[in-house]
């Protein structure tokens, strides 16, 4: 089975010009390639702010609206990404608790399976 681990974004990650630290990327590169060495990486991507970004809005019969970012929701907003193998959600959810977390222990995963 296939998952996609979302990596909500908070007012940090949504800063202009946020960056994670050297030590913070070192320790999600060791994570990652743990991950690639066991084949459990499919994806895994960071995403800019949503500043960076835009939204296509659909009502009814009406044209799609463009909408440009910044959105100010963060709670709403992913940061980044993880699709991965693996057996079971219990399974991707145990290994997902071992993942660094650059937001200082109060960031959100969330874990879905994908639609196969």
């Amino acid at each position: 089975m296939r998952f996609m681990v979302m990596v909500k974004a908070s007012a940090e990650s949504e800063a202009a010009g946020f960056q994670p630290s050297a030590g913070e990327l070192a320790e999600m590169a060791q994570f990652n390639d743990r991950l690639f060495g066991e084949g459990r990486i499919v994806l895994a991507e960071g995403l800019t702010s949503s500043a960076e970004g835009v939204r296509v809005v659909f009502e009814g019969d009406a044209e799609p609206k463009v909408i440009d970012g910044p959105f100010a929701e963060t709670k709403e907003l992913i940061a980044g990404f993880w699709v991965l193998n693996g057996e079971s959600l219990e399974e991707v959810v145990a290994l997902m608790k071992q993942a660094p977390n650059p937001e200082a222990k109060g960031g959100v995963l969330e874990i879905r399976p994908i639609s196969e």
